[in-house]
């Protein structure tokens, strides 16, 4: 079925414009102040992606095992495909096991269940679990790489460039503060990582039934409320970082520090910046993915119309006790002569004190084929 196109004229309707007590902000507004000796950090709401403090977030550093959280990115995403799965038996190579750093000290030659590697990655921050999954996914970690770097600039992560998949001291590799959050966002919107990420300590079961103890390297998991999970890593290079995810009161939040100077300085950094942002900020949800909008649009010739669904989320952030006014301008056509689930009919500007912020497509959420002969026979008749 050919897609209809928008040749009539779109019309921009006023969907409405609120007045709610807070006000949108921009990185130069917030007044976070911190002595902690850092590199870089940044404050972000997940879902909108707004950055709430901004501190060198674009500078380029190393990052140690956070850097996994691409590795765990790419499992969760093939498996959401279909090419791997959690129960698949996984070959672990000399080379893998061979890993030094943080390890969940696998046997070599010896098959493991892919769910448990993943696993030990999130908990454990595993790096011979880390190249068994590259290995298994892309045949080499060299392969795998390159996948990494491939959806880094997917994600528009351009001050990021990955040499392994562990975080191991290299010359070359490198990430930034936002980057990290942005990619920590990705993460977070999967059920099986909160699954793993939510484990505080746990043992892992060698196929010979010898045993390794896996604490979570994420203090903040168990002693910060309302945590959603991160990611830690350390080396003398990079010094201490973390990226961490937390939710409260319907907002959720991603901090990230980079090249703290001890490890104590990480989590407590963090936390203040958490605590600052739920403190200091709310967030109205405008759009939600998969639900319906109030809209539809008619199906020509036929006595239907299609309903409607925004492609995306969208979160408004809002600073406590300010206003601000926005509306939402939907460009829709008055009609469709057919429509398929999912195609983009329209869009809809969000708008802010005046300035188009955001501008979200419009999908039709149902197939309706062109109107036959008959059915315009039916609606004369029925007129």
């Amino acid at each position: 079925m050919k897609k209809f196109l928008l040749i009539t004229p779109i019309i921009a309707i006023l969907f409405c414009s609120l007045l709610i007590p807070f006000k949108t902000i921009s990185p130069v507004e917030a007044s976070f102040t911190t002595d902690a000796n850092y590199r870089s950090a940044v404050l972000m709401e997940k879902n909108s992606g707004q950055i709430l403090f901004d501190n060198s977030g674009h500078e380029k550093f190393p990052i140690a095992s956070v850097t996994k959280l691409m590795t765990i990115l790419l499992t969760l995403e093939n498996i959401e495909s279909g090419k791997i799965s959690l129960e698949d038996k996984v070959l672990v190579s000399s080379n893998a096991s061979g890993m030094g750093g943080s390890q969940i000290f696998l046997d070599s030659n010896q098959e493991y269940v892919l769910g448990e590697l993943l696993k030990s990655v999130i908990v454990a921050s595993a790096n011979d679990s880390s190249v068994a999954l590259a290995e298994y996914i892309a045949g080499s970690e060299s392969n795998f790489v390159r996948m990494m770097n491939e959806r880094a600039r997917e994600l528009k992560m351009s001050d990021t460039n990955y040499v392994n998949c562990t975080g191991l001291p290299t010359n070359d590799g490198y990430s930034s503060a936002i980057d990290q959050a942005i990619l920590l966002s990705k993460v977070l919107n999967y059920d099986t990582y909160h699954k793993f990420s939510s484990i505080w300590n746990e043992e892992f079961v060698h196929p010979s039934n010898r045993t390794t103890q896996m604490t979570n390297t994420n203090k903040l998991s168990r002693f910060y409320e309302g945590c959603i999970g991160g990611k830690t890593g350390s080396t003398n290079q990079a010094k201490y970082c973390l990226a961490v995810g937390a939710e409260r009161n319907d907002m959720q939040l991603i901090a990230v520090v980079l090249g703290a100077e001890n490890s104590q300085t990480r989590f407590k950094l963090a936390s203040d910046l958490l605590n600052y942002g739920f403190n200091n900020y709310l967030a109205k949800t405008l759009f939600s993915d998969n639900d319906l909008l109030d809209k539809t649009i008619a199906i020509k010739g036929q006595n239907r119309a299609t309903h409607l669904k925004a492609e995306r989320d969208y979160t408004l952030v809002c600073e406590n006790g300010k206003e601000v006014n926005y509306s939402l301008n939907y460009n829709l056509p008055s009609a469709l002569k057919s429509v398929c689930a999912g195609e983009v009919v329209g869009n809809v500007e969000i708008v802010v004190d005046g300035v188009v912020v955001d501008v979200i497509n419009i999908l039709s959420s149902e197939t309706h084929k062109e109107a036959t002969i008959l059915d315009y026979i039916h609606e004369i008749i029925k007129t």
